[in-house]
């Protein structure tokens, strides 16, 4: 099933890209752009926590099958390395919110001052290069419009990219760290599995989730007490 449920997520992000591409009308007063819009950046999203899945082994019992499929959802996420991410989850999970956690900054909890740091940490010069190829591909070989270009597929990674932070790193493990947080250093969200699902794919069962990792993504409000 974790291998079906990745490479269906695979095909309807890669799927409503096209479509939106192709056929979605840009106009400030067309109320199905900023639905199709928000829709690309939920399945953006959804392309990421298909490889964060595969970093903890579960979309296939095949170590093999899970770096295929991870690295093939960050570099269409955004042409970013899967064994750079992976390295750097490893240090999350061992060290959480703590200054040994790559993904955790203690010198400011500031959303933003924390947000552009977690994005430099990742950033590369071989990212920027993937993704300047990906966007004049588009443009001057698939003759794509630029301006739906950079709204269905960039900002709609952006949207994405704020979802991930916002509810997978910044909100689960910012200070202050209380008792009821654990050893993990992490909060999770009352039990409502359809705004957990909404708002990043169960993600916000972060305790869960740090409590047992073995746990995919779709399984994990099965989890929640």
């Amino acid at each position: 099933m974790g291998v079906f449920i990745a490479i269906l997520i695979l095909f309807v992000w890669a799927g409503h890209l096209a479509y939106s591409l192709l056929f979605v009308e840009l106009d400030l007063t067309n109320p199905w752009m900023y639905l199709h819009i928000i829709l690309q950046g939920y399945l953006y999203t959804g392309l990421f926590i298909t490889a964060h899945d595969a970093m903890h082994g579960n979309i296939h019992s095949s170590m093999q099958v899970n770096t295929v499929l991870g690295t093939i959802a960050v570099a269409l996420f955004a042409g970013m390395s899967y064994k750079r991410l992976l390295k750097n989850h490893k240090l999350h999970h061992l060290h959480p919110a703590t200054e040994n956690d790559p993904d955790f900054y203690v010198k400011s909890q500031n959303f933003w001052v924390w947000l552009v740091v977690f994005f430099m940490r990742y950033l590369t010069v071989f990212q920027i290069v993937i993704m300047a190829v990906k966007y004049n591909l588009m443009v001057h070989v698939f003759n794509l419009e630029p301006i739906s270009v950079w709204i269905f597929w960039a900002l709609a990674a952006v949207l994405g990219s704020l979802q991930l932070f916002g509810v997978g790193v910044y909100w689960p493990h910012k200070l202050p760290h209380t008792h009821d947080m654990g050893i993990h250093k992490a909060r999770t969200q009352p039990k409502n599995h359809l705004w957990a699902m909404v708002s990043c794919y169960f993600f916000g069962y972060h305790l869960e989730h740090h409590n047992n990792p073995r746990i995919a993504w779709w399984q994990l409000f099965k989890s929640k007490p």
